[in-house]
Formats: structure tokens, sequence, C-alpha cells
């Protein structure tokens, strides 16, 4: 087989005061791709191939140069690793919380990388009883995750879900928790994604294609039957099929979902073995969740709705037409999720890209509103596993507040702090200010942006080294969340800026909408007029910012450097999704066929035309760029590494300057990175020292 790389060839010259190489470059093989009359040469589309040996010693040999470019700073890569580990509590655990008679929880032992799943008989310091030790499962397994197990509704039993590929197989094993026996018999290759019926005999779990991994098929796992029963098989290429048990535990809900519509069945959990009846049939553009309350479901739906509204229907007529509005749509205030108690319905909203929780009272309709005082924070619900109860679990967190667990009287409204993360070492909230900015889009758009800073600093100088993160995609909103890694920053004079741009869900769905499909590049302008204020205002200049995406925030990045290149320094595009032409063109594809609704369908002209406007790997251009450093995973289920690693050989084909361009592939895991607690501490540190070392701090 002919080689397809040119080796790495060392040179004498210094940067930064380390030894450079020249980098491999991929040998170019023209491989044309046709559409709409359209056609395209793609020069590094070989590098599909994961069979063929030359890819592997590709990105070996990409490995190779982006260690010995970053040589020089490998002893302030261990200081930062070291700075990291170091705020972090090696014995600590989280708040238990309550699910019939046993308070679960996990819990890390000093040295220890992975959790431990434990609980307790009858309160929160009861006697405890280790129910699964990931790290005796992780030994000798370069990657292992383990999702919180399955606890059968007897608690006799658990079943865990196990991936130690990092593409996101998971293999399913059954522990008798009286006895401590790991069964026999197994699941192989599933999501991940289960719940135990009522019988306490059946797993209700999800089976995802093999090629494309779209979770399509619901099977039920009877314990010691010789083969598993299919439930459900969803048959359109474009949804994906999840299982889930409602709070009241009397139903198993499989939900069918594409980017833009929903169906749910319903599956009575005492009755594993019966059909599942259909809740409302699938229509365009009807997005709907349904929870049980008793005799009659809570249904979340956008019907006529865009931000979403609530109705109520009976459990024995759940068609559309019976839904009776219970809290109506709101302009100004979206409804992200909802939860149902027996008392109570909770409903977590966002309004002025700020989250908070709107509380009714079942029985009388008295509403009231859980939130903080903090300019800018995140709030989520937490581990609420019991229907019957009048205290609420929540989360929250900002960008001086470490994540913080509190229990609310829903009655009262009283916050109860459990628990807040402890950050060891000098840290004290008080010594860092956030506040929320509103900056102007080109196209008159008031864009919200959390920033955080260390107090004492000179802020308008316009040198502070500025450090911008953003995702911007799906819908997901990109929270100011705290992170004790983000110190090591803000305590060497960084500013640390969260634009909340257009294809997020912080000002409501129109904020979504806006940043999608045909009108994508919203995102990306948002995102350089948020830089191009902040140089403005004198908080950073273009020598000294360094900008962060990950996935589809990678694609942010790869779109930001084709358009602003001068405003950055330096670019970390983690995991990111750049050949977007291509990929959406190829149904094979893990992903593709069920995101039509979020970047359009290729196959249709108007689309491939757009698509092709702004994807960043066709879109590189003989031009300078900032400092790039490309992560990806070998074993990537989300984004395949061959899209970053074409886009780093087109870059280094045609980029006209001298600065660096690493592309740094894990050839064990996949989208998450390491599943270490502290192993993955090591790309940050690797990314951070990236930085600081282009802006000349070294310690």
């Amino acid at each position: 087989m002919r080689a397809i790389f040119l080796a790495a060839v060392l040179c004498v010259t210094a940067f930064e005061g380390a030894a450079a190489i020249l980098p491999p470059r991929a040998e170019k093989i023209p491989y044309r791709l046709e559409k709409h009359g359209h056609a395209r040469v793609d020069d590094y589309y070989w590098l599909k191939d994961r069979k063929n040996p030359g890819v592997i010693k590709y990105l070996s040999d990409e490995n190779a140069y982006a260690a010995a470019a970053m040589a020089h700073t490998e002893k302030f890569q261990a200081a930062l690793f070291d700075e990291m580990k170091g705020r972090v509590k090696q014995d600590d655990s989280t708040v238990p919380f309550k699910y019939g008679e046993y308070y679960y929880y996990k819990t890390y032992k000093a040295g220890g990388e992975y959790p431990i799943y434990a609980r307790r008989l009858g309160s929160p310091e009861g006697r405890e009883e280790v129910l699964l030790d990931v790290n005796e499962l992780a030994k000798g397994k370069p990657y292992c995750a383990v999702l919180f197990p399955a606890i059968r509704p007897d608690h006799a039993m658990i079943a865990y879900a196990m991936d130690t590929g990092g593409r996101r197989f998971y293999d399913v094993y059954f522990k008798a928790l009286r006895t401590g026996e790991t069964l026999k018999e197994k699941l192989e290759k599933t999501a991940g994604n289960m719940t135990w019926a009522g019988d306490n005999r059946t797993l209700v779990y999800v089976r995802q294609d093999p090629e494309t991994l779209r979770w399509e098929r619901v099977l039920a796992h009877e314990l010691g039957a010789a083969a598993d029963r299919e439930v459900f098989f969803e048959a359109d290429d474009t949804f994906e099929v999840t299982v889930s048990k409602s709070n009241t535990e009397r139903f198993i809900f499989l939900r069918s979902g594409s980017t833009l519509s929903t169906e749910y069945r319903l599956l009575e959990a005492d009755r594993p073995a019966a059909a599942p009846r259909l809740f409302q049939a699938r229509l365009p553009k009807l997005e709907y969740d349904v929870e049980d309350g008793g005799g009659k479901f809570y249904v979340l739906s956008n019907d006529g709705a865009r931000n979403f509204k609530v109705s109520v229907c009976p459990s024995s007529a759940t068609a559309r037409e019976n839904w009776a509005e219970l809290v109506p749509h709101r302009e100004d205030t979206l409804v992200e999720y909802m939860d149902v108690f027996e008392d109570w319905l909770v409903l977590k909203e966002r309004r002025n890209a700020q989250g908070r929780f709107h509380v009714f009272e079942r029985a009388t309709g008295r509403e009231s509103w859980i939130d903080f005082d903090e300019p800018a924070y995140m709030t989520e619900l937490a581990e609420n596993f019991e229907y019957r109860t009048g205290a609420l679990r929540v989360s929250y967190e900002s960008m001086t507040t470490p994540d913080s667990v509190y229990d609310v009287d829903l009655r009262t409204g009283a916050k109860k702090l459990l628990k807040r993360q402890e950050v060891l070492g000098a840290f004290k909230p008080e010594d860092y200010k956030a506040e929320r900015l509103w900056v102007p889009a080109r196209d008159g758009e008031l864009v919200p942006v959390s920033i955080v800073y260390k107090k004492g600093l000179d802020l308008k100088s316009g040198k502070n080294p500025l450090y911008i993160y953003s995702y911007g995609s799906y819908g997901y909103s990109s929270d100011p969340y705290f992170s004790s890694v983000r110190l090591s920053l803000l305590d060497r004079g960084f500013v640390c800026a969260i634009p909340h741009i257009r294809g997020g869900s912080e000002l409501g769905r129109r904020w979504y909408e806006d940043g999608r499909q045909l009108k994508k590049k919203n995102t990306f302008y948002d995102f350089i007029d948020v830089t191009k204020f902040l140089i403005k205002e004198g908080y950073t200049s273009p020598p000294h910012i360094y900008a962060e995406g990950g996935s589809a925030g990678g694609l942010l990045m790869g779109a930001v450097a084709n358009l602003a290149p001068e405003l950055y320094r330096g670019i970390i595009a983690a995991v990111p999704f750049v050949d977007v032409a291509t990929t959406m063109l190829d149904p094979d594809i893990p992903l593709t066929t069920s995101e039509y609704d979020e970047w359009g369908n290729p196959n249709v002209k108007e689309y491939y035309e757009y698509i092709l406007s702004y994807s960043p790997y066709d879109n590189v251009e003989r031009k300078a760029y900032p400092n790039l450093l490309i992560t990806t995973g070998l074993n990537d289920s989300q984004v395949q590494y061959w899209e970053p690693a074409k886009w780093a050989a087109k870059l280094r084909d045609l980029k006209t300057d001298g600065n660096l361009l690493l592309l740094k592939t894990d050839m064990d895991t996949g989208h998450g990175g390491k599943s270490g607690r502290f192993e993955s501490l090591k790309l940050t540190a690797f990314e951070f020292a990236f930085m600081l070392d282009l802006e000349g701090i070294k310690e």
C-alpha cells in the first residue's frame, strides 16, 4: 500500500523558545463530490477510512507534532494539572436523594478516578451499602463510563450500563444486591437508556443502529429469558426513541423525537408484555412532552405556542383535541420542561436569559416562583424521585458561586442549602465579579453576555486577555456555569465571557429559530459582534483574545476562523463539526438524518447552497489564520474524527501564516474525552497552556 502521508521532519528553528518541527502534511487524493449540478473536490476524503493504516499513522504523526510543538510547556502543563486537581476535594459525595426507603448517591475516594455508587437505608446517615465501585470495573481499561444504575422497583437489583470504547455502546449487567452476585446474562451494545418495569423482572431498554448509531428500537429483557422481545421500532430515520418512567411509576414512556416533532407511547409499567398505546400521533412541527398526574396527564407543547404552554387531559382521552389549556403561552417566557408531583406542578422557565421555577399548587392553582439574586446564574431541577413530596431538589450555580444543591419547601418557598461544591485552596467567591452585558448585534438584536473577572483588574485597559466561549445550536442554552478550572485563567488576569448567541434558547424559542437552518449565520455573527464590542469597550484587544467551542460549538469556531480570523490570537475547536455539507449528505453517518431540521436537508438545493456558504471545511481560504488547537477522539460517535482531521489538513495546505496549528487525537476515547475525573483535566491543562503560552504567561 502506498504511503498517503508525509513524515514530520525536524527543523532547527525556534518557536516560543522550543524546537519546532514541520508538521506532517496529508497527501492530496482528489475525490469528486457532486450535488445539484455542483461539483466539489475533496482532497482529504480518504481520511474517512479508519481501517487504512496510513490514516492511523497520519493521526499519530499529528499527535507527535502537537507534543513536540508544546514540549516547552510540559512543566507548565503539569503545574496547571496539579493546580486544577488541587482544587478538587478528593473524598466527596453527592447529596443523597430519596427513592423508596433508601437514599442513593455517588461518592469519590481519595485517588479514585471513578465514582462509587452507594445507598443508605432509612436516612442519609444510615449504614453505607456500596452498589458498584466503578474504579474496580475500570481497572486495565483506557476508557470506562458507567451510568448511574437503574434501580429495580423492589430495590433488590440494579442494572448498570458500561461503555469501554468511548463510542457510547453500552453493555448492560445485572447485579443482585442482597448477594452481591453479578448475573451471567448481559445485554450487549445498547444505548444505555433503560428503565425497569413494575414486575421486577423486565428491563425495558433502547438499542441503536450499529452504523448510524440512531436510537431506533425498544426491547424488553425478562430475566432468564432466552431472547428479548421487541416493544417498538422507530421506522422513521429522522426520529430517535428513548424510554423513561413517570414520577407515579405507573407508566413507561416511549418518546420518539426529531428536532421539531415528538410522539409518545405509553406502556403500563405493571403490564410490560402489553402493547404500548399511542398518546398523540406525530405531526410536523408539533413538539410535546408528557407527565402523569394520577388520573390525568399534563402536556407541555408548542401547539399554537412558540414558547410552549401547559395543558391537561384525561387519562382515557389523550389526543390533542382533548388537551385543555392550563398555563397559557407567553411571548416573553419560554417553558423549558416540567415536573409533576402529587400536589404540585413545577415548570422550568426562562425569561430575559435567566432561568427560574414556576410552581403551581395543583389543588388551588396558587402560583409562586423560585429564583435567585445574582445578575447571571443557572438553575436546574436535581434528583426528584418521590411523587409524594412537599420539597423540591434544585441545583444552582453562577460564574462566581460553585454548584449548590437546595431543597425548597414548595409551600413556603424557603430554601435549605444542603451542599455547595467545595473548592480547595484560596478560592473566595467575593474575590470575583460577574456581570451581565447586553451587546448590540449587526441587525440590532441585543445579545446577552455573561462575563467574570477577578476584582482589582484594570477592566477597560484594552490589554486584558479574554477567553470567550459559546455553543449556539439545537436550542441548548450556554448558561453561566461555575468552573473551578476557569480560576486558573481568572487568577492570571483573564476576563472570561459567555455570549448567549442565537441558536440557543436564552431568549426563548425565537432565539433558537433565528440561529438554525437558513438563519444559521446569525450564530456566527453574534459571536463576532460580541467580540468586537468587548474590543471597542476596552475589555481586551485582538492580540489577547482566545475563543473556544466544542462539537456544534466547534462549527462556530470554524466559521469564526474563516469570517474574522484577525480578531483572535488563538482558537480552540474541540471535537468540531466542521464538514457540514459532506456529512449532512451522507445518511449512513451517525446523526445525519435526524438533524435535517437543525441544519436543513442539503438534498434540497436551497439548503445545500446555504450550508456550503458557511461550512468551515469548504470555506478554508489561502489567508492568515489564528493559532489553532483542534481536538478529536478516534471513537467519537457524535462528530467523526475525520472531520477535524480533514479540516486540519486543508488548513495546513492553504493558510499563509506562521501560526501554530495543532491536531490532537485521543486514540482511545470518543466525544467526551477521557472518562476519569482527573485524567480529563490533562487535556484542559494542555488547552490552557496553549493559550497562556501564546499570551506570554509561563507560570
